[in-house]
């Protein structure tokens, strides 16, 4: 299972063996069943996780008691309320896993200790953070630009083995439109 984790890491740096048992030690194997939560919108950020297997929504539960999606995660991904774990910050959003997921997490205090051990850590770390800036960048120049079609063929086209697991309801909240428009649009392919 830390084969998954290791992988991602040596992607973008490299490590000894002694680096890499400190990191085995530091991290924590955890499971959680479909529609547990990882995060709940309020509390502080525990764990910055990384997704052995599983799928992953994070949400906003507005006050009427709507949500509004605003990622989904999958396997070999990062998931993490930057805010929240590094200032300690009631967390914006929840983290809810859609199917039976397992996780690897790491608290912020055991992950100061590896930067300090494993100084090529904060590269990756910036690495993930560049990745995650990009993406909200991107996430909001496709709203604003983006008609809900374009969207939607470029989520399918992104995710091409994910779409499935992914319900109607959470996709359409994702999208930002109701669910009879997206399965209008979803009737056109």
């Amino acid at each position: 299972m830390y084969e998954l984790l290791r992988k991602n890491l040596l992607r973008k740096i490299t490590l000894t063996e002694e680096e890499w048992e400190k990191i085995v030690e530091k991290t924590e194997f955890i499971k959680l069943k479909k529609n547990q939560f990882l995060q709940i919108q309020d509390c502080n950020c525990k764990y910055e996780a990384f997704v052995l297997k599983g799928l992953f929504k994070v949400f906003i539960a507005n006050e009427n008691g709507s949500e509004s999606v605003f990622s989904f995660v999958f396997d070999e991904e990062w998931i993490c309320d930057i805010e929240s774990y590094y200032h300690q910050k009631p967390s914006r959003f929840n983290v809810k896993a859609l199917v039976d997921s397992e996780l690897l997490v790491i608290s912020k205090a055991n992950k100061a200790q590896l930067f300090k051990e494993i100084p090529q850590l904060l590269q990756f770390h910036i690495f993930l953070v560049e990745n995650t800036t990009i993406n909200i960048q991107q996430r909001l120049i496709d709203v604003l630009n983006k008609t809900t079609k374009q969207r939607y063929l470029d989520f399918v086209n992104k995710y091409p083995h994910n779409t499935h697991k992914i319900n109607n309801k959470n996709l359409s909240s994702y999208l930002g439109v109701s669910h009879e428009f997206l399965s209008k649009i979803k009737k056109t392919f």
